[in-house]
């Protein structure tokens, strides 16, 4: 029995033989031709018949994994059509005169490795991409189909890595998982195996020799166990059943309301970090995103984010929830979240430190940036900003300030924006007992129990040796949050909890009880919880 640990891409458990999937060998010879002009004409054809395939791939993958990441496909024809890829081709043509398939072979790897050593992890995945358009391109130049062809009996795919179009063709009661050397969760690959309901893990060191050999995928640990011994097999047998079972359960629950059976509702989101979140939001059926944790943008990189860069990424959050309640939280840096380029001095107690609404009201040239990206964004869809680690009414009206600041350059500029709602992140002990005043002063209240209770108790939550002491359910943070709920509602405003106590199912009930208005959660606890909501009375 071999056991190897990667990163989970999507949760579930499949038992089956792997197939060790290695791309169609598309074997390039360099030859030396002399009608270079044909050759173009030939490469033209070629790739004009690559972006059909690729038009055709699109309309499958709307069936299968929706509108928008079936645009991975019209970002490949977009990528076909681009003007440096193109004439690095005819230029290997012309110039070296050799024939089409070594110069987009040769073209793809160039601009392959490009991609591959830039720093932002996005781009870095589009490396993939650009080997994929190449082998297509190459496929249709040597008279081959671009397919991805499975034995009858479902099995588990080994790969080195899968291409997204790979991955859409293949017959989806063929394949019970994905295991994959290279890619990353930004990959679109790992997108679509999210979108999909596959289970999926990156990061294993595949090995040839497994081909054909009977091996658990647990893509909730991220584990890969080959050969497993009989008391393992019957183990993740059991664990298999029950997880169908509930899954086939909850999957009648997409479209329903969250609603008890006395008549009470109760909104349910998600929480994220970044774009590659979404394909499970929407697969889950969550009714927006109630915490996108904007600190991501600016620890994945190692300077700091433009506004221009945030708000590509804010605005096509909110362009794929269509509509749906997008929450930014402003940046949370600090603490347990550091980033170099900061070059925040160390802290004997970072978590009572120098950390999130702190760093932008001191150094509001960072903060203007993301509230004109995040306002700028607001036009696309239904934006709202929240602002963590607030501890006085004082801090929320310079805030306000802030925002009135940048509304007004915004408008010198004449740049649309929305006039939106603004809300903080009640986790601080000072906040809860000020939260009748602070309610005054903004729209809504989401409260973080992670930190609340962590300041409530005095205990630090990463501190191992403290486990004993701490206790989430204590009544002490449970008051705190029914008396942050009543506050909130005499002022007329609504309240939420993001926090981990939004996911623990053993207090649903309770905050139900309680009149919490929104839980924000991480997408795979949506329909868990509206089971719940819904056998409430």
């Amino acid at each position: 029995m071999e056991r190897q640990s990667g990163k989970k891409i999507f949760g579930g458990i499949a038992i089956g033989n792997i197939l060790f999937y290695t791309k169609q060998s598309n074997q390039v010879v360099r030859r030396k031709i002399e009608d270079t002009d044909a050759e173009i004409k030939r490469y033209e054809a070629a790739k004009k018949e690559a972006i059909r395939q690729l038009e055709e791939l699109a309309e499958m993958a709307v069936k299968e994994v929706g509108e928008v990441n079936a645009q991975i496909f019209e970002v490949h024809a977009m990528m076909l059509e681009d003007g440096d890829y193109n004439e690095s081709v005819h230029n290997y043509i012309t110039s070296q005169k050799v024939n089409a398939e070594y110069a987009v072979a040769s073209t793809g790897d160039n601009f392959a490795s490009v991609f591959a050593n830039m720093e932002d992890e996005y781009f870095k995945a589009r490396s993939v991409d650009m080997k994929d358009i190449s082998e297509r391109v190459i496929a249709v130049l040597s008279g081959r189909k671009a397919e991805s062809e499975l034995p009858d009996e479902p099995v588990i795919i080994a790969a080195e890595d899968l291409a997204p179009s790979e991955t859409v063709q293949m017959d989806k009661s063929r394949v019970l998982a994905f295991v994959t050397e290279l890619g990353s969760a930004n990959s679109h690959t790992a997108i679509l195996a999210r979108t999909m309901g596959i289970p999926a893990v990156t990061g294993v060191k595949i090995k040839e020799s497994w081909n054909g050999k009977l091996a658990i995928v647990d893509g909730y640990q991220g584990e890969l166990i080959v050969e497993p011994d009989k008391a393992v097999l019957e183990e993740y047998q059991k664990l298999q059943k029950q997880d169908k079972e509930q899954k086939e359960l909850l999957q009648t629950l997409k479209g329903k309301e969250n609603v008890t059976l006395s008549g009470q509702k109760i909104k349910l989101y998600a929480n994220i970090g970044n774009i590659a979140d979404l394909a499970a939001v929407l697969q889950n059926d969550a009714g927006g995103i109630g915490l996108f944790r904007s600190e991501f943008l600016y620890l994945e990189k190692d300077t700091f984010p433009t506004e221009e860069e945030q708000f590509s990424v804010y605005r096509q959050v909110a362009e794929t929830m269509a509509g749906k309640p997008v929450i930014i939280r402003t940046l949370d840096i600090g603490a347990d979240k550091q980033a170099d380029y900061f070059h925040l001095e160390p802290e004997e107690n970072p978590a009572m430190g120098y950390r999130a609404i702190r760093i932008c009201l001191t150094r509001k040239d960072i903060f203007k940036t993301q509230l004109r990206a995040i306002y700028r964004a607001s036009s696309y869809g239904s934006i709202a900003v929240m602002y963590p680690m607030i501890t006085s009414v004082q801090e929320v009206k310079e805030i306000k300030e802030v925002a009135e600041e940048v509304k007004a350059e915004l408008d010198a500029d004449h740049i649309p924006y929305k006039n939106i709602e603004q809300g903080i992140m009640v986790e601080t002990p000072a906040a809860a007992v000020l939260s009748d005043l602070l309610a005054e002063e903004v729209d809504f209240f989401s409260i973080g129990t992670n930190d609340l209770t962590q300041y409530t108790l005095a205990i630090d939550r990463q501190n191992t040796n403290l486990d004993k002491f701490y206790d989430p359910h204590s009544p002490a943070v449970l008051r705190l949050i029914e008396l942050i709920v009543k506050n909130a509602h005499q002022a007329g405003i609504w309240v939420g909890i993001c926090g981990e106590l939004g996911a623990d199912m053993t207090l649903t009930k309770q905050f139900l009880q309680m009149g919490v208005d929104e839980l924000s959660v991480a997408a795979g606890c949506i329909l868990p919880i509206r089971k719940i909501i819904r056998e409430t009375k």
